[in-house]
């Protein structure tokens, strides 16, 4: 029978190791959602800029031949992500949705243009590209007009620009904290075993000796909050993948697996070098200083 002593220190060690498996696990899973967010801001920033549409109105006179050719010529563009032919009958309903009557009968005519909704690939939505591309197509002479919001492109580019920036700003204060945490929790550990440490040390052990089975056990803690992390970012991968499956956060499975391994190893090497400036720290302190 374990006395009451015994239990106590038992569960003391517990709860222990369960606050440094949780530190880990906690902090490793949010640096990990950041690293997911920043190696998945490209796709999302793309998409948002590939979202923007490009109406290429042709003129009346344009017949099908000129509209197969015109369908033809956007196919092959290298700037060209995808594009919808709108006839004016199509434009015509849609505007009749929008307005709530029949502008056509009033008119006795239908004036709306044959149409064409081009969405850009990302790499071609800034105002320089655009201009280029509206120089390009306005050369064909069946063209009457190319319609795009401008300030909606600077506006997508700058602020793009600008949360890359903050991006990268909170990741790095984010990674610098997230290594403070661990090693916080992975100290106050130590610190609950300080006398061992000098009672070992006193009876002539060796640094080495006796810093071997707390790194051990360190790096131990440091795997099972890691992986937990691992499982939970997994998770919301998965989760996130269903719920919106436009944005392809699965897709690039290369990047994924080096985010999820850099937080293992991260995990195990915080663990390892933390451990070792703790221990480290109360072999070199005089008996009188552990108090």
């Amino acid at each position: 029978m374990l006395s009451s002593f015994e239990k106590f220190q038992k569960r003391r060690v517990i709860t222990s190791y369960f606050s440094v498996v949780l530190s880990i696990f906690l902090v490793l899973f949010l640096l990990g959602i950041l690293g997911l967010f920043v190696i998945n801001s490209k796709q999302l920033s793309d998409n948002f800029k590939e979202g923007i549409a490009m109406t290429i109105f042709l003129k009346n006179e344009a017949n099908d031949s000129v509209r197969k050719a015109f369908d033809d010529e956007l196919k092959t563009a290298k700037f060209v992500k995808d594009f919808k032919y709108v006839s004016k009958e199509e434009a015509a309903i849609e505007h009749q949705k929008t307005l709530g009557e029949n502008f056509v009968e009033y008119l006795g005519a239908n004036p709306l243009y044959n149409s064409f909704d081009v969405h850009l690939k990302a790499d071609y939505v800034t105002n320089q590209e655009i201009s280029k591309i509206e120089t390009r197509l306005r050369k064909n002479e069946m063209v009457a007009d190319i319609v795009y919001s401008k300030q909606l492109v600077t506006l997508v580019n700058d602020n793009i620009a600008v949360i890359s920036r903050w991006i990268l700003i909170i990741s790095c204060i984010f990674a610098f904290v997230s290594v403070l945490l661990i090693n916080s929790s992975l100290r106050l550990s130590i610190f609950a075993n300080r006398f061992i440490i000098k009672t070992m040390q006193m009876v002539g052990a060796t640094k080495s000796f006796i810093r071997k089975p707390f790194i051990q056990r360190s790096i131990f803690l440091g795997l099972i909050g890691s992986a937990l992390a691992i499982f939970a970012l997994i998770g919301v991968l998965v989760y996130l993948n269903a719920t919106f499956p436009s944005l392809g956060i699965m897709e690039d499975k290369i990047a994924i697996t080096i985010v999820l391994a850099g937080v293992l190893v991260l995990g195990v090497v915080i663990s390892w070098i933390s451990t070792y400036i703790a221990t480290q720290r109360f072999l070199n302190l005089r008996t009188d200083d552990l108090y």
